[in-house]
């Protein structure tokens, strides 16, 4: 994932709302407890830790049993001492007292909240990075040291594999085309990561990395859940059993949910933005753009998949009157730079979702040469009367601009091809006549037209067109 080209806007909760499921999080809630528990007897080691002695008082003040209860107070104290909900006062000692932090998680405001929950995001994921220590005494070399080599661990790749994969369920989660509730099978997103994007049919060797992987990923979104990033469900155990042992009911093997499904909660989605942002990642948000001026509004959109350019603009004019809307938005629609015709089209989608109180801003716009054709079309969609007609040289200028727009939003796409074509056909002379459009845009829309229509013979015309375009404006 590349932090150069601004990753799809993703649509957050409220702080409020994430603030309130942040406190309700099964691990920050049990460090709140364990940090109002702590008292003047209570000891933890010189890494912060709780000592061995204080476990069990420590499990039973959180109410948990189990196999797994020492582990899972071990880790809250961990998050609770990590977060400043719990500070150390006396190393030697090993003496404890509430801190300054832990008012926060009733008194703060949602900020304070979301930032605390946040540190403890940041200690579960470096605890989700470092390998099952099950048997560490046998790593022990005779000096005394710890030989991390027998592990074959490099924390670095670790920490970066697991980011990878976080990062590319962010894209899945905010991407256009996903339903974001829709959970992610863990093998696909295991092979997000592991199969390149150019191999056809992947190897052994790649489907055993993706099977390693999806072990790795099922040990790190169990430790994950409790701190309410990922809702996840976890891989079928009978998945990992004996191949010699007898299944316990009969296991269907098509079930894809069987290997493993997660998908990021609103939560998890507000923690993954937070991260990116702090790495260098342009992650933007819908409403970022709701108090900042027009032309903040129609650049910041341009990227924009069309459901969050529309959610965006609605956000942005329920701040604002339709008619003062509608001027600012003329107003920075205007310019001849590359970037212009997409602010035109975003203009235009804006006015769309604007009453008809917006009349006179348009009406005031109709001599505009480059704004005169799209107030015509919103005039004449809304029923008002005494539209004058577009000249024919308005009508180019409208096509070229739109056909420019167009390209800079989608590319070769299907819809502009179909568009292509249809202007083509609108009558013999349209190359005759749209080469002479002085529109910046004029020869590259016509090179477009030559590589997108189908008729050889029409795109040979639109080439030609192109030449002469450009020729004329003495490129």
């Amino acid at each position: 994932m590349s932090d150069s080209s601004p990753l799809p806007p993703v649509r957050l909760h409220s702080e409020a709302e994430l603030a309130r499921a942040a406190l309700s999080t099964p691990l920050l809630s049990r460090a709140a407890r364990l940090a109002r528990w702590a008292g003047p007897d209570t000891r933890v080691d010189a890494g912060g830790g709780l000592v061995d002695e204080q476990l069990p008082a420590a499990v039973e003040s959180l109410g948990l049993s189990g196999d797994d209860a020492a582990a899972d107070a071990s880790e809250a104290w961990r998050v609770a001492v990590d977060a400043g909900l719990v500070e150390v006062v006396d190393e030697e000692e090993g003496t404890v007292r509430a801190g300054e932090d832990l008012a926060l998680l009733t008194g703060g405001s949602p900020q304070d909240v979301l930032a605390l929950w946040l540190a403890a995001l940041e200690t579960v994921l470096a605890d989700a990075s470092v390998p099952d220590l099950e048997g560490l005494a046998d790593l022990v070399d005779e000096d005394g040291g710890l030989d991390l080599s027998a592990l074959d661990w490099d924390p670095e790749s670790e920490a970066e594999f697991l980011d990878g994969v976080l990062g590319n369920l962010y894209l899945l989660t905010v991407g256009e085309d996903t339903p974001g509730e829709a959970p992610v099978p863990l093998p696909a997103l295991a092979a997000s990561v592991i199969v390149p994007s150019d191999m056809g049919e992947p190897t052994n060797d790649v489907l055993e990395q993706v099977s390693d992987a999806m072990m790795r990923l099922d040990d790190q979104f169990r430790m994950l859940e409790p701190v309410g990033f990922v809702e996840y469900q976890p891989v079928d155990e009978a998945l990992m059993a004996d191949a010699e042992e007898e299944p316990a009911a009969p296991v269907d093997d098509t079930d894809v949910s069987r290997y493993g499904m997660v998908r990021l909660t609103p939560l998890g989605l507000y923690g993954m933005r937070a991260r990116l942002l702090e790495a260098g990642f342009e992650a933007p948000a819908v409403g970022d753009l709701a108090d900042k001026g027009a032309d903040a509004l129609l650049d910041g959109t341009a990227a924009f998949p069309p459901a969050a350019a529309q959610a965006e603009t609605e956000q942005w004019l329920a701040r604002r009157g339709s008619l003062a809307s509608a001027r600012e938005l003329l107003a920075a629609a205007r310019g001849s730079d590359a970037g212009a015709p997409l602010r035109r089209l975003r203009c235009q989608q804006a006015l769309s979702l604007v009453g008809a109180s917006a009349e006179p801003a348009l009406r005031e716009v109709l001599d505009d040469a480059e704004l005169g054709g799209l107030a015509r079309v919103w005039l004449t969609e809304h029923g008002a009367a005494d539209v004058p007609p577009p000249s024919e040289a308005m009508i180019y200028w409208l096509t070229i601009d739109t056909v420019a727009a167009q390209l800079a939003a989608e590319g070769n796409s299907e819809e502009l091809r179909a568009l292509v074509q249809g202007l083509a056909q609108q009558h013999s002379g349209f190359f005759a006549a749209v080469w002479r459009v002085e529109h910046p845009a004029t020869a590259d829309v016509l090179e477009a037209m030559g590589r997108l229509h189908p008729d050889k013979k029409v795109a040979k015309e639109a080439r030609k067109a192109a030449f002469k375009a450009r020729s004329q404006q003495g490129g």
